[in-house]
């Protein structure tokens, strides 16, 4: 059985202060329904997609151009028996300059392929890592969710259940 948090990485040709800033604007790559500040240590926010996920998030550690880590302080979903799988865990951004790029390594340390939304979320962050930062580090214009406009496959089916 694996206890191997969830891990994605990208490579951009952008700086690590391009990256990063990227990363600090949530609205911009996840959601456009974030409530708080999504910047320096200790801020706060809550992000919710519909009735199906909400969640409250710290940030606990801020290292500019280096690295972000968020704390899930308390989490809800709709779809999972547990509710709270989230709650506890910690998702967290890696910043590294190498051979004239930037690699972003995110890894959701605590979501494991014993939760059972594991899929659903090794998805959905695959989604929002992959496409949606990406884009918003190499053109400006991320793809994040907002209330009746779902951005990845699993969204939509949630939405319509």
């Amino acid at each position: 059985m694996s206890t191997q948090s969830f891990t994605t990485k990208i490579i951009v040709d952008q700086s690590p202060e391009e990256v990063f800033k990227a990363v600090q604007n949530v609205r911009g790559w996840w959601s456009e329904e974030i409530e708080g500040k999504t910047e320096e240590l200790n801020d706060q926010f809550n992000y919710h997609y519909e009735d199906i996920h909400r969640c409250k998030i710290k940030l606990v550690e801020v290292i500019k151009n280096e690295k972000i880590v968020w704390l899930i302080e308390q989490n809800y979903f709709k779809f999972t028996e547990d509710k709270t799988e989230w709650t506890g865990t910690k998702p967290t951004f890696e910043i590294a300059e190498e051979n004239g790029k930037t690699e972003l390594t995110f890894t959701h340390f605590g979501l494991v392929p014993t939760y059972e939304c594991f899929e659903i979320c090794r998805d959905s962050w695959t989604n929002y890592i992959q496409k949606s930062l990406k884009n918003l580090i190499e053109t400006g214009k991320g793809t994040p969710n907002a209330s009746g406009k779902p951005q990845t496959e699993n969204e939509k089916k949630l939405s319509e259940k």
